[in-house]
C-alpha cells in the first residue's frame, strides 16, 4: 500500500480542473495508492524530466515515489505537462 501526497501546486491545479475531470483523476489516485508503477497507463520518464508519469484521458499526473511515498507534483492537461 502506498501513501499519495500532492504538492501544494498539484492540489491547486486539481481543483481547478472540472468535475468530471477531477473525479476521474481522483479515482486514478485512488488506484496509485494500491498498485504504485504498475497501474495502468503509467510509465517512467525518459531523460531530461525524472519520475513517472500516469495517462488519464487527456491529463496527466506526474509525479516520484519513494519506498511507499508517492508524490504527485503536477496534474495538468498533456500539452502542458511536460513544460
Amino acid at each position: 500500500m502506498y501513501k499519495v501526497l500532492l504538492k501544494r501546486s498539484a492540489q491547486k491545479e486539481l481543483d481547478t480542473l472540472p468535475k468530471s475531470a477531477r473525479s476521474t483523476i481522483t479515482s486514478s489516485l485512488e488506484e496509485l495508492t494500491v498498485l504504485g508503477i504498475r497501474a495502468r497507463n503509467t510509465k517512467k520518464l525518459h531523460d531530461p524530466l525524472e519520475g513517472y508519469r500516469m495517462r488519464v484521458g487527456d491529463y496527466r499526473i506526474l509525479f516520484d515515489i519513494n519506498d511507499t511515498i508517492i508524490l504527485v507534483y503536477r496534474i495538468s492537461k498533456r500539452a502542458d505537462a511536460y513544460r
